[in-house]
């Protein structure tokens, strides 16, 4: 009993806290009067305003909520027009709505998976790294590497006419700077160093 305590205190303590995010961001105005299920709705709201493109599974576990649970939050959510959500593979990726462009949910897609992530974070942080470098920077085979590229490509994130270049590398940064805290260490590493990315042009190299 004590740990079934302690799991449903830690839960609550959990959905409080992005409660408390979801309160202060426009989706607030899409969650019903206070009881135990706005708590969960009003959490999933806050999660989403400060995660975009989190998927379903990922949403369940952070928030420590049941799969049936999460299912009817996000369906109620969807319905009321306070969030959308999009076919990402075989992820259903879910977003504030009428927030991001087409490409914007496309990015944030591919940053919330790690490999994808660090290599644009890699090429962003030093626009001539390699294939191969890259590779050895993730811990991650030049395959590897090869196959994520053409995904990218693709996707209209990757350019691979001339080694790799990131196309609307703008966009991309100021994504990863926005929500650094979600996509780790690096994003916040990278996000520090944002205002001499946003000066840098290769071009004038």
């Amino acid at each position: 009993m004590p740990d079934r305590e302690r799991v449903d205190r830690e839960k609550r303590t959990t959905l409080r806290r992005f409660a408390a995010v979801g309160a202060a961001s426009p989706l607030a105005a899409f969650v019903d009067a206070p009881d135990r299920d706005s708590d969960a709705r009003g959490a999933i709201a806050g999660y989403l305003s400060t995660t975009p493109g989190a998927h379903f599974s990922k949403i369940r576990d952070d928030l420590s909520l049941g799969t049936g649970e999460t299912q009817h939050h996000l369906r109620r959510l969807v319905d009321a027009g306070a969030i959308e959500s999009h076919a990402d593979g075989e992820y259903r990726r879910y977003f504030p709505a009428g927030q991001f462009s087409v490409f914007e949910r496309t990015a944030l897609g591919y940053l919330r998976r790690e490999t994808p992530r660090g290599m644009l974070i890699a090429l962003l942080s030093k626009p001539e790294t390699t294939g191969s470098a890259i590779a050895e920077r993730l811990d991650v085979s030049t395959a590897t590497v090869s196959n994520t590229a053409a995904d990218l490509e693709e996707a209209g994130l990757l350019s691979r006419e001339d080694g790799y270049a990131v196309e609307h590398p703008e966009t991309l940064l100021t994504l990863l700077v926005r929500y650094a805290d979600s996509f780790g260490s690096e994003a916040v590493t990278l996000a520090d160093r944002a205002d001499e990315l946003l000066r840098y042009d290769p071009r004038a190299e």
